[in-house]
């Protein structure tokens, strides 16, 4: 068995032992080092072997986010933070997970599980990201999804919807689930295609058959839309001034 070498960063003695404890069940991952300096982490990271890091976002002198920018080759990263609002930019820096605090010895072992395919297959893993469209060509977007990269084609969605930190594509082809935020998806998908119509989803407008009271059906699935949005809603899909269905 292959050991996993880690380096535990975080400015906070609980948080670092508590990832020891953690770490510390897990048979094929061991420790180079646990710090609260971002900048002591520089130092250990530019001149030892680290496989897969656990860092901090908010910390003192270098954020954990401007740590991981500073570096050329960084190892499989995983946040971890007491805060949701960083989750976007987390994941457009490559982070494999990002567990949000406090978390479960469970919800750590699914994000060490994730690290680990990434560390066997020696590669990092790819964000979402906006494919060319070419003429002739289904525009598409590549994401990352049980470790294969999968293109979800834009005439394929049905709707999206936000899981916290991923994302539920429901599709023709089928169901798939990706990290990823809703937030960072309603900037990617082409506007004039897609709506985000709710706090948890965004619709394909042309796959909405019809709208009652507050929901709209698209081909089968029943989706809420928020009051706030309901007015645009009704104009862009069909049309209509008339909320008052």
């Amino acid at each position: 068995m292959n050991t996993i070498k880690t380096l535990l960063v975080d400015d906070e003695f609980l948080a670092l032992n508590l990832l020891e404890q953690f770490i510390g069940n897990i048979p094929d991952l061991s420790i180079v080092a646990k710090v609260k300096s971002p900048m002591k982490a520089l130092e250990i990271l530019n001149n030892e072997r680290v496989d897969l890091l656990f860092l901090d976002i908010q910390m003192p002198t270098l954020s954990g986010n401007n740590l991981l920018k500073t570096l050329k080759s960084p190892p499989v990263t995983i946040f971890t933070t007491a805060y949701s609002d960083y989750a976007v930019e987390a994941f457009e820096l490559n982070a494999v997970d990002y567990l949000l605090k406090p978390f479960s010895f469970e919800r750590f072992v699914q994000a060490v599980n994730k690290a680990r395919e990434y560390i066997q297959k020696g590669a990092q893993p790819t964000p979402l990201t906006k494919e060319n469209e070419k003429p002739g060509k289904r525009p598409f977007y590549t994401t990352r999804i049980d470790g294969k990269l999968v293109r979800i084609f834009f005439d394929d969605i049905i709707y999206v919807e936000g899981l916290k930190e991923y994302v539920r594509f429901i599709c023709h082809s089928g169901k798939y689930i990706a990290l990823e935020s809703l937030k960072n998806l309603e900037e990617l998908l082409p506007a004039e295609e897609f709506m985000r119509v709710h706090k948890s989803f965004i619709v394909a407008l042309d796959k909405v058959t019809c709208c009652e009271g507050n929901r709209l059906e698209l081909e089968g699935f029943k989706i809420p839309v928020s009051r706030a949005k309901k007015d645009e809603v009704i104009k862009r899909i069909f049309n209509s001034g008339d909320s008052s269905i």
